[in-house]
């Protein structure tokens, strides 16, 4: 297949879902061989974008529907009832699906997060709090947030705060299987926040230099907050520890705005990057044809050579 005949499938898969992912192509037929290159790419979806009017069960369906089998939350198991809880993790046995991360840390939704060294405790608290449910799910990566700006301390100590509340929080997880990831805003979503740049975040992470803590690189803050968007992937990869995916402007599917996603997953491939990518998208139109299309985009881009 000449590069051509490859864009011009990848533009049929955006519209109508039927491109066949060539990764998955090769898993499934068996093929290796020492030049495979990368692993097939891990793709999941963030629950908020989608299915918000469904019960918690039958959101899993359609993405399951969507040929996903990864999911991403923001603490909707907060305050599950015990039949909640069994009724979740019945479909997700079911459905053979994996929750990859979540948020949810009730201080960092909260905006008062890592930036603030008054509110450490009460966030290294949340954390804790917040590992039996992240157990009970077998959801391995935690999201955390810098949290709003605060007035009377300068960058320099806001900056210092998420180090010292980064490093007190890799010894809480210290262990145990979990990683926690830090998550950039732009300021356009939210002028208040205090980590808006993924060069800082990425300068913070290096500073804390811990393995259990990685960088949340999420592709859609960054091109409206500072864009230069594979430059800093290709000289950060090993602090990545998960993408997010939307496209700019409107938060829509990629291939509606102005990042170019094909190059994208095609560098990440070539990085041989072996973690979750995960759809953050609004869809435009019918989620599930949209999320499956988006899908497998991502997989026969990052696996072409």
């Amino acid at each position: 297949m000449n590069r051509r005949e490859f864009h011009r499938r990848l533009a049929g898969a955006a519209v109508a879902g039927s491109l066949v992912p060539t990764a998955e192509r090769a898993r499934a037929s068996g093929s290796s061989g020492a030049t495979a290159g990368p692993p097939p790419l891990q793709v999941s979806i963030m629950l908020w974008t989608v299915f918000r009017d469904l019960p918690f069960p039958e959101r899993l369906e359609k993405v399951a529907e969507a040929g996903y089998r990864h999911v991403e939350l923001v603490g909707e198991f907060e305050k599950w009832s015990e039949s909640d809880w069994r009724s979740a993790l019945r479909k997700k046995r079911e459905l053979g699906i994996t929750f990859d991360a979540t948020g949810g840390l009730r201080h960092a939704s909260e905006r008062s997060g890592l930036a603030d060294p008054a509110a450490r405790a009460a966030l290294l608290n949340d954390l804790r709090n917040i590992l039996p449910a992240c157990e009970r799910l077998e959801c391995p990566h935690i999201i955390l947030l810098s949290g709003n700006v605060i007035p009377g301390l300068s960058h320099e100590q806001q900056r210092q705060s998420c180090i010292e509340g980064l490093k007190r929080a890799a010894e809480i997880v210290e262990g145990k299987n979990f990683e926690l990831l830090v998550e950039n805003i732009d300021p356009e979503e939210d002028p208040r926040y205090f980590l808006t740049s993924a060069a800082e975040a990425l300068e913070i992470i290096r500073e804390v230099n811990h393995p259990r803590v990685r960088f949340l690189y999420d592709f859609y803050h960054e091109q409206i907050a500072e864009g230069n968007l594979i430059e800093k992937l290709e000289k950060n990869i090993e602090w990545v520890g998960l993408c997010h995916i939307a496209d700019v402007p409107g938060r829509h599917e990629p291939g509606t705005g102005e990042i170019d996603y094909i190059n994208i997953y095609k560098r990440l491939g070539q990085l041989n990057y072996n973690r979750y990518i995960a759809m953050e998208f609004l869809p435009r139109r019918d989620p599930v044809r949209t999320l499956r299309a988006a899908r497998e985009q991502a997989v026969a881009a990052f696996a072409f050579d």
